[in-house]
């Protein structure tokens, strides 16, 4: 009954009524219970108590009290999560690896056969002998850029360097020491860190792709077999207009650096060996021709593409059957003007079916093209027509729908494009395509009205030519994608903006200044004219103020569209004739006649008097003029006559710093560039590009 009633209680109050004895089971209680004897494997008497709740036997039980069996290392926890609660670090100290000798020798351990071989599993007394002391481990081989584990080196304090791999440093001291130079420069050299390795700034805003200077230099060695334009394979005729009208009034007449790389690859000639596999001609060639500003590109797809239109007109029975029909009409009407029957004339083969068609980005551009174009269509007997939005559409109707044919059509691509969609076989017998400024056109604005004509024109097209001053990263991956077979025909000297040009940093934010830009540019300005006044002396007397005086024009470059109004304002308030100069500014006709000033190369000349009539009593400077402008102005607008360039804002990206100081110092004459820096300005970038500017090198 007794027991009966002691079995009825509950295991812990029946632990609480039991006294614990001091001794190696603290919690004896638990023992109340029947036991079991069994044998273990070792031969002793191992007990065991059941428990009647849904416990492990090891519950209740402390470490000290496990004496019958073997006892569990301590990193050895039971089960994959018996450790998450540990306080302290289950670490086996026996297993740490002793530190390295002080001595330089190292011990190694004795190999496996020197050592005491085990004593069998059974053999107690034999496992009581003293053993060998074991050898300290070398930890030498052991290559410390290798941590245990793959999160083992998270927690380091010390830099996991491997010293054997510094190889660098080791051999530019081994040549320092054998040339005996310890000039700084040249040990950048050597460890690969030249002067772009230091342009931090640029590198971050990445825009441009790079060149290989191992490719610049075997571009230089081609560049020399060509030394004049009698080397080309051109026709006669070609050859005299580039003498008599391309090029006429200069001594010295050579080819530029693009136009000896780009004309013979369009032509198709080849200098030095011939290659020895005979492969046949691809149905259609494209061409990149990427050369710095004012290096004569336009000059350099002109040549061969109206080259290849004589060839084709010679071959075109149709087009001179009709020329013998028209001289047929001409003699039987005698003297009466060709322009008041020629309407009613039957059309031309080639009327509205160009051959040749020249995208540019702006209005500008299509004149600029068109004039140098025509100076070589005059002597080559060819039909060149303009497509723009200055003109009329009955004049571009004319020009393009003329019962007189046309031969090549330079146009915007929005405008060409809408002509194409009302009438498709516009571009049927397109086969030279040639895309200016293929940077602007393939960017996000034109990039859809363009593909849409290359579209159109790929079924006749021959040649693809694509032409810019810079290679954008965008474009080089469009490049790749859409046309991966294309050549690319680089100068030595792209992205770089050479020498002759001089950069000069006006920091706003000192006085006199105090952060105004506005105060900053008219203050550079009137020193530019007061440096060229100085140079031509002073007029003292009335014939010498009423003598002509040169003229010196300058641009200023903003970003935003509003800001050239401002600026051409307060420029004019202080004495300086300027002129905004902006898509939305003014009529086309006041553009182009602005532009024309800026961009012949003949002297402006003007008076002193004029100069002071026009300011009206006011202080005045006589000798600048000046075009305030937004990037419109710094696409392929050929400024011979500009000698001075104001970068009021800062440009956004390399591309716009190439593009507009690219406006001065064109065709291998001198320039100087001007920036104004303000509070908000990135002068690190202004930095590093004038000292690659400094140094020749090419901006990214």
């Amino acid at each position: 009954m007794l027991r009966t009633a002691r079995e009825s209680v509950c295991l812990i109050c029946r632990s609480a009524g039991t006294p614990a004895r001091a001794g190696r089971e603290p919690y004896l209680a638990q023992r109340t219970f029947a036991t079991r004897v069994s044998e273990g494997r070792d031969g002793r008497d191992r007990r065991t108590t059941p428990t009647r709740m849904v416990l492990s036997d090891n519950v209740g039980r402390s470490t000290a009290a496990r004496e019958d069996g073997p006892r569990r290392p301590r990193n050895a926890p039971d089960g994959p999560f018996a450790g998450m609660n540990r306080t302290t670090a289950n670490i086996n100290h026996s297993r740490r690896a002793p530190p390295p000798p002080p001595t330089t020798t190292t011990t190694t351990r004795p190999p496996r056969s020197t050592l005491r071989p085990a004593p069998p599993p059974g053999d107690r007394a034999a496992s009581q002998l003293p053993r060998e002391p074991r050898a300290p481990y070398d930890d030498s081989n052991k290559r410390r850029n290798r941590p245990d584990g793959p999160f083992a080196g998270m927690n380091r304090t010390t830099a996991n360097i491997d010293p054997t791999k510094a190889r660098g440093a080791a051999i530019a001291k081994a040549s320092e020491t054998r040339d005996g130079s310890d000039r700084p420069e040249r040990r950048d050299r050597r460890n690969g860190k030249n002067e772009r390795g230091t342009m931090k700034a640029l590198n971050m805003q990445r825009a441009l792709t790079t060149i290989n200077y191992g490719q610049r230099n075997s571009i230089k060695d081609r560049m020399q077999v060509v030394e004049s334009f009698d080397q080309f394979d051109l026709l006669p005729i070609m050859q005299e207009a580039v003498v008599s009208e391309a090029l006429q009034g200069m001594t010295d007449i050579k080819p530029t650096p693009v136009q000896r790389l780009a004309i013979p690859a369009l032509l198709g000639q080849r200098f030095g060996p011939k290659p020895r596999s005979k492969r046949e001609p691809p149905a259609r060639t494209e061409f990149l021709l990427a050369a710095e500003t004012g290096s004569g590109k336009t000059l350099a797809y002109l040549l061969p593409t109206m080259n290849a239109l004589k060839q084709a007109e010679a071959e075109d029975t149709s087009a001179a059957a009709y020329e013998q029909r028209l001289a047929a009409e001409k003699t039987r009407r005698g003297v009466e003007p060709l322009s008041q029957w020629i309407e009613n004339f039957e059309p031309h083969p080639n009327a509205a079916r160009p051959r040749v068609v020249v995208l540019v980005p702006t209005a500008e551009l299509v004149d600029q093209v068109t004039r140098v174009a025509k100076k070589i269509a005059h002597v080559a007997k060819l039909k060149v027509r303009a497509l723009s939005s200055s003109f009329s559409a009955l004049k571009n109707q004319r020009n393009l729908f003329s019962n007189l044919g046309v031969d090549m059509i330079v146009a915007t691509p929005h405008l060409l494009r809408s002509i194409a969609t009302s009438d498709p076989n516009v571009l049927s017998r397109v086969s030279h395509l040639v895309i200016d400024e293929a940077d602007s056109l393939l960017d996000r604005s034109f990039s859809p009205e363009t593909i849409a004509i290359v579209d159109r024109a790929m079924p006749s097209l021959k040649q693809l030519i694509l032409c810019s001053a810079t290679i954008p990263l965008r474009l080089d991956n469009f490049l790749a994608d859409r046309f991966p077979d294309i050549t690319r025909i680089t100068t030595p000297n792209l992205h770089a903006i050479p020498r002759r040009v001089q950069l000069g940093v006006i920091d706003v934010c000192k006085d006199p200044y105090r952060g105004n830009k506005n105060l900053a540019c008219a203050d550079a300005i009137w020193t530019i004219g007061k440096e060229a006044a100085a140079n031509a002396g002073t007029p003292t007397t009335p014939a010498a103020a009423a003598a002509e005086i040169d003229v010196k024009r300058i641009m200023v470059f903003v970003n935003e569209r509003e800001t050239t109004t401002a600026v051409a304002e307060y420029l004019r308030s202080k004495g300086i004739n300027a002129v905004a100069l902006h898509r939305d500014a003014g009529d086309q006709r006041e553009k182009d006649a602005l532009l024309a000033d800026f961009t012949s190369s003949a002297p402006m000349k003007t008076t002193a008097e004029a100069a002071a009539a026009l300011a009206g009593g006011r202080r005045h400077l006589a000798n600048t003029r000046v075009i305030v402008a937004t990037d419109i102005a710094s696409r392929g607008i050929d400024t011979l006559a500009v000698k001075h360039v104001v970068l009021y804002d800062v440009p956004h990206t390399t591309i716009d710093f190439i593009h507009r100081l690219g406006r001065a110092g064109r065709m291998g004459r001198r320039g100087r560039g001007i920036v104004l820096v303000g509070k908000d300005d990135r002068r690190d970038v202004v930095a590093e590009v004038k000292q690659s500017m400094f140094s020749g090198s090419a901006l990214v």
